[in-house]
């Protein structure tokens, strides 16, 4: 996790410095929107790293054996264009999400935050929980979910995991009440979080909803806070926690202070008092992606145990 904090601190700054191609994802919504394909291409200029990461989502998976988001990272040659490896999406997506919002709490929230709210029990929860760890001195964490049966499980299994207190609240108002910091990761359209249950200066991470019609905050949630995106493009389009409260006319466009990456490389000022709220909204970009997979595949170039495999595109020299 410390790892890829690290890494995503270095796409986000070059993305905002303007040395990636990111075009907005594309999506197929199947009829009734019970699930969804997503195309997410990107390209990294200094890395000269091309892929793709091609997406399912089924928000009806959630609580079954199957992950409500799954496919795959496809990354290509930048010079030749051939394929050079395929990894798994949902991996990927789970630590990469949670280590931007690793490097967003480590930019944005206060230094002494030591109490974490986790609003949702499932795999974003678990790594949200280690980036949190990663860069705040937690002492406490709550977490609250639809299922309280599934949040006394996660508060089991992790305090054990990690040796620090993890407890199930019975709502979701009383594990975000009095936390420094809040990490939403659900797959709620409607909003799970209020504005007045936000403490003065904390911070909150959103990472749940990246379509512009659902949200997990409501708008004073949004309105109130200091809001930041992971890029600005992608939360005007595709970020419903921003879209619909500037739709309703409580904020405009300029209510972004800006990217994290601004942030990161001094062109955005960062959190301005200790009593402040700041507000993370993440819509998850391919460029993360594509750095991680970038990443793990020339990490797993050598390896004993890794058997490489033709995936094709080359031609016999008669042809």
């Amino acid at each position: 996790m410390n790892r890829c904090i690290s890494l995503m601190e270095g796409v986000l700054a070059s993305l905002s410095r303007g040395e990636t191609l990111l075009p907005l994802r594309s999506i197929l919504w199947l009829p009734g929107r019970t699930g969804g394909l997503g195309l997410m291409p990107a390209f990294l200029g200094q890395e000269k790293a091309l892929g793709v990461k091609v997406v399912t989502f089924f928000p009806a998976n959630e609580g079954t054996a199957r992950d409500s988001h799954q496919g795959a990272v496809l990354l290509f040659d930048a010079e030749t264009g051939s394929l050079s490896a395929i990894l798994d999406a949902t991996s990927i997506t789970a630590i990469r999400t949670a280590a931007v919002s690793g490097a967003a709490t480590r930019a944005l929230a206060r230094e002494d935050a030591v109490e974490l709210a986790l609003v949702g029990s499932g795999v974003q929860a678990r790594t949200h929980l280690e980036a949190m760890l990663a860069v705040r001195p937690i002492r406490r964490v709550r977490v609250a979910s639809r299922d309280p049966g599934r949040a006394a499980l996660f508060a089991r299994r992790e305090s054990a995991r990690w040796n620090i207190p993890v407890e199930s609240s019975p709502s979701i108002r009383e594990a975000v009440l009095g936390a420094g910091i809040v990490c939403v990761a659900t797959s709620s359209r409607e909003p799970v979080i209020h504005g007045e249950w936000l403490a003065p200066g904390s911070h909150v991470n959103a990472v749940g909803s990246s379509v512009a019609s659902a949200r997990e905050l409501d708008t004073e949630s949004v309105r109130r806070s200091r809001l930041y995106v992971d890029r600005r493009e992608s939360a005007l389009n595709e970020a419903g926690d921003f879209v619909i409260a500037r739709n309703e006319g409580a904020i405009g466009e300029e209510h972004i202070v800006g990217e994290i990456g601004d942030v990161l490389t001094g062109n955005a000022p960062g959190r301005g008092s200790a009593n402040e709220i700041t507000l993370f909204k993440s819509v998850g970009l391919a460029v993360e992606d594509v750095a991680c997979a970038r990443f793990l595949a020339d990490r797993a170039r050598g390896e004993p145990d890794v058997v490489e495999l033709d995936l094709g595109g080359t031609r016999d020299a008669g042809d």
